[in-house]
């Protein structure tokens, strides 16, 4: 640390997006590949492909603009086809990131399902038409056009026998049609749904497990197509995955042999049933309540990777979860979907995770590394704004539900909430935390009001311990009528003797921790105050305001120091960067901007993201920002000033190296060298000169033709570009015309046309040589005047000598 005090502050310039967390999924059908290492999510016009181990992103980017509205990728990994809703189907090569061939899906409606048979060459495609085409993907042509089905055609299956030729599919009658392929005909219909069939899994050759939202699960015989038995389920069942039969899966109630299968429907959690006996031999134990009828909870999907030995779902939520199939153990969690970012925080000793509140009651707590997300469950309503401690464990979230909650991270990464308190009236708005020791909270509200809430010593003892099983009641020491209108933001001093709130009601007011007694009052912005920090290292507020300021105020006599102009829109939060001599904000507009305290000016203006940046937190070492915003953008900004630094000092040492070499083939009168250098560094001034001292030379036209000639053709191309700008200007204008002559005289019209710019080059050199041939004329003239007066005054001289003599 104290090393760290006696280095010289050095100014930030820059920075530079370095991570961004954005929405990759926004509902439909995610597939995983054979492997298990890379995930396909549909998310409106694009497919991202996402690296389940890293969470990296890649996008797949349609031309024509539309939605994705079903997709597939073959058994085999090869082929990737997408429809969109321009009635098309698109082919790609996913590893490249290429669309190989686009086709008419000759449906009239969008492709609602899509399915591959187990030999990855043929493609089914049900539509919103009523209409199943079959396409075979070697020769490239459709094969069968099933007619029958009612309304939208929402599952598709094959028979994973290629030798039977058999496709099923589900549309609205509820109803599961067997298709023989052989003769185009629908042989059989399955009826016993009473509500929309969700997924069909095989077992073995002849037995069909298929799950329906009228809450049950049907076992058909394949052979005589007979409804063997129903499980009644109990909730709107979206898919049932049959578990292997071959491994443990003891820890899932499977005692055992014979059929079982995993359900995912609206109650969110997984259920392990029995075929023989219908019945559920294991349930899922979830943090949350279930309930019957659907909620964001939901699952949509559920998917069994063999490979990783890991079941996946889906949720209404957009989250995605990856459990170990044997035990159920959740392994991964990612999230989709954000909606809108209201705060975010560093997190962890070494800041290797971000907690972000979005707009819900649900926090996410992300593993930088892995991209992991850990789901927080707790508060029932719209989580606000958040704080954490100094140590990077402990952390505050406030919310609309009138309550705070503490919660703490234990050393392998995991969050539990270790108090609540209970206490405003209204939604809490604000938070901050004391910034010494992991003592007291202040909180302040849309009633007007700050409250103070003591930490036991005893509850962060216990909560390091990990001896809290659930949260502790944190009762508020001091409540104080702050303002007249809603408290935006609070602070905490860095010696946690002072607080700072500021208000709607466009004032900021200072308080002493102790009792809550108002010190002083800052008065001076036009509009409500959005954010109040404090100096790291001065006696110094920092304010910003919807007026689109930032002001700076003394905490001794309250006055402003300095007032920071330059948003054009509110700005919603402020912090402190470079030990406090620099400040970066953020706009309504989705602007950050950085700027130097001691002279007043904004060094640099950063635009990442599209709406309101709500949330803006800086790491411990000063060298990572993160930003929120409601576009569901979360980004990570590196500190790129040294990097900037450093290449701006490689680039100007290469300069002067390249300078150097060049006037020492000057000096050596090397001058093919010294051309070809002085076009590498794009400096036509320089290339006028080595023009002029070959011309300089004796037969210096012949040297200048010789050493044009054996220029490369983008040299040439440079050139001609260079001398057009010669050419404007009178005392430049004969090397210039030298060069035109060299190139017109060895080079032909027909690869004098292939050169790039050349009928601009034309179109700006007529005019000018035009000109300067006039201005010679008139010189030519002007000259053979002043040669004939001389003639004449040399006779007149003459005579008047002549009569002397005499």
């Amino acid at each position: 640390m104290e090393a760290a005090a006696a280095s010289p502050v050095r100014f930030k310039s820059n920075y530079a997006v370095s991570r961004k967390i954005e929405p990759f999924y926004k509902g439909g059908r995610v597939q995983i590949n054979r492997d298990g290492k890379f995930m396909f999510c549909p998310c409106g016009t694009k497919l991202n492909v996402i690296d389940v181990e890293t969470g990296a992103l890649r996008s797949l980017q349609q031309d024509d603009e539309e939605d994705i509205t079903s997709f597939v990728l073959s058994p085999d990994d090869e082929i990737l086809v997408t429809g969109s809703r321009a009635l098309l189907l698109k082919q790609w090569n996913w590893r490249e990131n290429k669309c190989v061939r686009t086709w008419k899906a000759v449906h009239v409606a969008p492709v609602a399902s899509m399915a591959f048979d187990s030999t990855s060459t043929l493609l089914a495609t049900g539509g919103c038409d009523s209409t199943i085409k079959i396409w075979d993907m070697i020769k490239q042509y459709c094969t069968h056009n099933l007619k029958g089905s009612s309304g939208v055609v929402h599952l598709v299956e094959f028979h994973p026998d290629p030798s039977r030729l058999q496709l099923f599919s589900s549309s609205i009658d509820y109803k599961i049609r067997i298709w023989d392929l052989n003769s185009s005909k629908c042989v059989a219909m399955l009826d016993g749904h009473f509500s929309a069939v969700t997924s069909l899994a095989f077992a073995g050759g002849n037995t069909l497990i298929s799950s329906g939202r009228d809450k049950i699960c049907m076992v058909w015989d394949l052979k005589t197509r007979e409804s063997k038995r129903t499980v009644p389920v109990y909730e709107s069942v979206e898919a049932a995955v049959l578990l292997p039969e071959k491994g443990d899966f003891s820890q899932l109630g499977v005692k055992k042999q014979g059929l079982h299968f995993v359900t995912a429907g609206s109650k969110g959690i997984l259920k392990v049933w029995e075929v023989a006996t219908a019945a559920c031999v294991y349930t899922q134990p979830v943090p949350f309540e279930s309930k019957e009828e659907a909620s964001e909870r939901s699952l949509t999907q559920c998917m069994l990777v063999p490979e990783r030995n890991e079941i996946v779902t889906v949720s209404v939520e957009h989250n995605i979860v990856l459990y170990d199939a044997q035990t159920l153990q959740l392994r991964k969690q990612l999230a989709g979907y954000n909606d809108e970012v209201l705060d975010v925080k560093f997190l962890g000793p070494g800041d290797s995770h971000i907690v972000v509140a979005t707009n819900s009651p649900q926090l996410k707590v992300f593993e930088l590394a892995t991209l992991h997300c850990q789901i927080l469950y707790g508060h029932t309503e719209t989580i606000l704004a958040l704080d954490v401690f100094r140590k990077g464990l402990m952390f505050v979230s406030c919310a609309k539900d009138k309550s705070i909650r503490v919660w703490r991270m234990n050393k392998g990464g995991r969050v539990v909430c270790v108090a609540q308190g209970l206490g405003h009236a209204h939604g809490v708005g604000a938070v901050s935390c004391s910034r010494l020791k992991e003592s007291f909270i202040v909180t302040s509200s849309q009633d007007c009001t700050i409250k103070i809430w003591n930490i036991p010593e005893s509850l962060t003892s216990k909560a390091k311990a990990a001896l809290i099983s659930s949260p502790e009641t944190l009762h508020a020491k001091v409540t104080e009528r702050g303002h007249d209108k809603d408290v935006n933001s609070v602070a905490v001093s860095p010696n946690d003797k002072l607080i700072a709130t500021g208000s709607q009601d466009r004032l900021a007011k200072l308080w002493s921790c102790s009792d809550c007694s108002l010190l002083g009052v800052f008065t001076g912005h036009k509009r409500g105050i959005w954010c109040v920090q404090f100096s790291p290292v001065d006696q110094i507020l920092a304010t910003s305001s919807a007026d689109g300021t930032l002001k700076l105020w003394g905490l001794r006599d309250f006055s402003c120091l300095k007032t920071f102009e330059g948003h054009d829109a509110s700005v919603l939060k402020i912090i402190f960067v470079s030990r406090g001599t620099q400040l970066l904000s953020s706009g309504s507009d989705g602007l950050l901007k950085l700027w130097t305290i001691k002279t007043n000016e904004c060094v640099k203006t950063l635009d990442g993201h599209e709406d309101k940046i709500w949330g803006l937190h800086a790491n411990k070492q000063d060298d990572m920002v993160v930003t929120a915003s409601t576009d569901s953008c979360i980004m990570l900004w590196k500190d790129v000033t040294e990097i900037e630094e450093r290449e701006a000092q490689a680039k100007q040492e290469e300069q002067i190296m390249k300078e150097q070499e060049l006037s020492n083939l000057l000096h050596e009168k090397r001058y093919l060298k010294a051309l070809g250098l002085a076009i590498s560094l794009d400096r036509p001034h320089t290339v006028l000169m080595v023009v002029k001292a070959i011309l300089k030379e004796a037969d210096g036209r012949k040297h200048l033709e010789e050493n044009i000639i054996r220029l490369r053709k983008d040299q040439k191309e440079a050139v001609l570009t260079f001398l057009v700008t010669w050419n404007t200007n009178s005392r430049n204008c004969h090397e210039a015309q030298a060069v035109v002559e060299t190139l017109l005289k060895h080079e032909a019209p027909d690869s004098l046309l292939q050169y790039s710019g050349i009928k601009s080059a034309v179109e700006s050199l007529l005019p000018y040589t035009e000109r300067h041939f006039q201005r010679l004329s008139r010189l030519l003239q002007a000259s053979m005047f002043i040669d004939f007066m001389w003639q004449n005054m040399r006779l007149a001289d003459a005579a008047q000598q002549e009569d002397m003599t005499l």
